[in-house]
């Protein structure tokens, strides 16, 4: 969590709350981190952090989708802003699938 701060404060998001939730709360066995914080307009963002070895495809991506539905119905709230930090080779059809739904997309495996 402390990793993934530092990285959002290096990109000025800084958030009032912020807090992670277990993809097991939302029913999944998805290898990723979940976070759900309040920015100073008082929107909630979605952060989700991918760290793996093997290439993120779109059929992970549209698995992301779902993270992101059932993370609305957690939470009880519309969820305005959504971001992911992948740590991993990505395949540039999931990155343009990402960017069409509108998510804020951090690759740093370069």
């Amino acid at each position: 969590m402390k990793k993934t701060i530092e990285f959002l404060t290096q990109k000025n998001l800084i958030f009032k709350s912020f807090k992670e939730v277990l993809p097991k709360d939302l029913g999944s066995r998805k290898k990723v981190q979940l976070f759900v914080g309040v920015d100073l307009e008082s929107y909630y963002s979605l952060v989700m952090r991918i760290e793996k070895k093997s290439r993120v495809l779109t059929k992970e991506v549209e698995a992301f989708f779902l993270l992101h539905e059932k993370m609305q119905i957690h939470i009880d709230s519309k969820i305005k802003k959504k971001y992911i930090i992948i740590d991993a080779p990505l395949c540039s059809k999931a990155k343009t699938l990402l960017k069409e739904q509108q998510w804020r997309v951090w690759h740093l495996d370069s």
